[in-house]
């Protein structure tokens, strides 16, 4: 029997009248459109000219036979229905590309990338490194390892509990840390025994986790070019043109890897096996 012109060539019905497919490559003309709320940015952005753009959001509108941009001469805004389908195709395009990586990873066994907030558990990273029978891990430096890991880009993070969203994710609480002000040596408080982010966030250079590497932060800070928060760990790293200061008014921070629930990776659980017998967390963990 013939298939209708709504299904696919399983038999299996694809849009309510007979609409074809998307495109990964429709999406993302409508995603820079809806973004910049402008088609000639849009298309600068796409690397292609405007009238071709401008078709295909029309033509894309006619197939869905709903209105997803207000435009008039001078202004172009979303619709009700066009957040909607901005939300869906995001989310698309992301699966996309994470079925894009873990492909890639999959044809490198061994690999493993781990997202490291700047600042946080050093000794705990380098004890976690020797424990650990694999290949060295790669290591990416973020202050949004959850996306990180939830995009493909890092198989597993250290993770700061109660900070994000943890939907979907594994956790294994691995230490806890208080917050410790980098400052250069001949800052006006440097020589006090506590400071506050308020008193921290007077100095221009006063940064929350600036995307570098530990090394990094330290070299900026003893230039008198940052002023930060990490963790207490950090001050067996201080460099002699740095010195360390507690800050009273933040709590003291759950530190914890963090992977995806589906995640088919024997690294990943290596890794978290490495953690536990450091004994840096409870049995029952």
């Amino acid at each position: 029997m013939p298939h209708g012109k709504s299904d696919d060539r399983f038999g299996t019905r694809l849009y309510p009248g007979g609409m074809d497919r998307l495109e990964p490559r429709e999406l993302e003309y409508f995603v820079a459109v809806a973004e910049e709320l402008h088609f000639g940015r849009a298309a600068q952005r796409l690397g292609i000219a405007q009238p071709p753009l401008s078709r295909a959001i029309s033509r894309l509108e006619r197939r869905l036979g709903v209105r997803l941009l207000a435009r008039t001469s001078r202004h172009v805004e979303l619709t009700a229905p066009g957040r909607v389908f901005l939300d869906e195709c995001r989310s698309l395009l992301r699966g996309h590309d994470l079925a894009v990586r873990r492909t890639q990873q999959a044809a490198q066994p061994g690999r493993l990338v781990v997202a490291v907030r700047p600042g946080a558990g050093a000794g705990l990273l380098a004890d976690l490194i020797r424990a650990y029978e694999g290949i060295e891990p790669e290591f990416i430096f973020t202050s949004d390892g959850v996306m990180a890991v939830r995009d493909g880009t890092a198989d597993i993070a250290l993770l700061c509990l109660g900070t994000d969203d943890l939907s979907g994710f594994r956790t294994l609480a691995v230490a806890e840390e208080r917050p410790l002000a980098l400052l250069p040596r001949d800052h006006p408080l440097a020589c006090r025994r506590a400071v506050t982010t308020r008193q921290l966030s007077n100095d221009p250079a006063y940064q929350l986790c600036p995307p570098s590497s530990l090394d990094e932060i330290l070299d900026r800070v003893a230039l008198g070019r940052l002023v930060t928060v990490v963790g207490d760990a950090v001050a067996e790293r201080l460099t002699p043109g740095v010195v360390g200061i507690p800050v009273t008014d933040l709590p003291a921070t759950t530190l914890a890897l963090g992977w995806l629930e589906d995640s088919p990776r024997a690294e990943v659980a290596a890794f978290t096996r490495a953690a536990r017998r450091l004994a840096l967390v409870p049995a029952s963990a």
